[in-house]
């Protein structure tokens, strides 16, 4: 499995794929002003569902906000659930 980050502007999506084709992805805008990224959506391909798929997208969005500095806002209800249960967000997690 191989994420990628296609940033444009002030937005992005983060796919994840494995050896033939895409199983996820993650839109996101990010508000540098205000040194926060916002996930949009999160969408695990059917095939790819009840694996963890979603958890490990939210996961590298939260990567990629750690890497420059920004806080996370989970617009979206399956990130905001998944990053309601992880122990390690405090410094990260926007809860409004």
């Amino acid at each position: 499995m191989r994420f990628e980050n296609n940033k444009s502007g002030n937005g992005g999506v983060i796919t994840l794929n494995n050896e033939i084709k895409e199983v996820g992805r993650l839109t996101y805008t990010i508000f540098p002003e205000d040194h926060k990224l916002i996930i949009s959506f999160v969408l695990v391909h059917p095939e790819f569902e009840g694996r963890g798929m979603g958890k490990y997208l939210v996961e590298e969005a939260i990567k990629f906000a750690r890497e420059n500095q920004w806080k996370v806002y989970p617009h979206c209800s399956y990130a905001r659930s998944v990053m309601m249960r992880m122990r390690d967000v405090d410094d990260v997690f926007l809860q409004r």
